[in-house]
């Protein structure tokens, strides 16, 4: 008896330790459902609670003044490229160009003498083009500018004359450079320090005032 109790024992306490030695996993029921993690349930909710991005507002359209015939609405000449200028003093028109990107109008004078009048700078010249002289002219000096030429470093200066002027029936005072443009197309200019108060160029239009006739 005592020898079998001797084997029986041994095998209790392996079997006992076995039975410790084998991990032990808990299972999860299959009806049971897994929560979300903490991290992706608070970016839920402040995609939720973010504020919508704000549509921006349209600005207001400008109004573009209606044309009327050869004006806006607003009163301004409607000028073309190519324009007929009169110039009463010369009692003639002429062929002129608009151009926007000149600063101050000239006319193609010749012959031109500079001289003093009760102390002051005044000039006389001839308009010429195409071969056509006009009678003197006696005006005084408003200023004078220097025109730089690729020919000549210091340049050369000009006398800048007041001359009245009608387009369309328009009549204004504007300034004018005396330069010889006898080799250019058109004897009169008109730069911006003429229209830019008064009129609006259409470049894709041309001789929209049409010639002042005067009897």
């Amino acid at each position: 008896m005592k020898q079998q109790l001797k084997f029986l024992v041994p095998l209790l306490l392996s079997g006992g330790l076995m039975a410790c030695a084998t991990p032990h996993q808990d299972k999860v029921p299959d009806n049971q459902t897994t929560s979300k993690p903490a991290d992706t349930a608070a970016k839920t909710t402040e995609a939720v609670n973010a504020p919508k991005a704000e549509t921006p507002s349209k600005k207001p359209t400008a109004v573009t003044p209606k044309v009327e015939g050869k004006k806006l609405s607003d009163g301004k000449l409607i000028l073309g490229s190519k324009e007929w200028v009169h110039i009463p003093s010369l009692k003639d028109n002429f062929d002129s160009r608009i151009d926007t990107g000149a600063t101050t109008s000239s006319i193609s004078a010749v012959d031109i003498v500079p001289f003093e009048r009760d102390g002051k700078d005044w000039v006389k010249f001839k308009i010429e083009h195409e071969g056509v002289k006009s009678e003197e002219v006696s005006l005084p000096v408003d200023r004078w500018v220097r025109i730089r030429q690729s020919t000549n470093e210091k340049g050369v200066r000009r006398p800048v004359v007041k001359m009245w002027v009608e387009i369309g029936d328009l009549k204004e005072q504007t300034e004018f450079t005396l330069a010889d443009r006898t080799h250019l197309t058109f004897p009169l200019l008109l730069g911006r320090s003429f229209f830019k108060d008064v009129a609006v160029v259409d470049v894709s239009r041309k001789y929209i005032q049409g010639k002042n006739i005067k009897k």
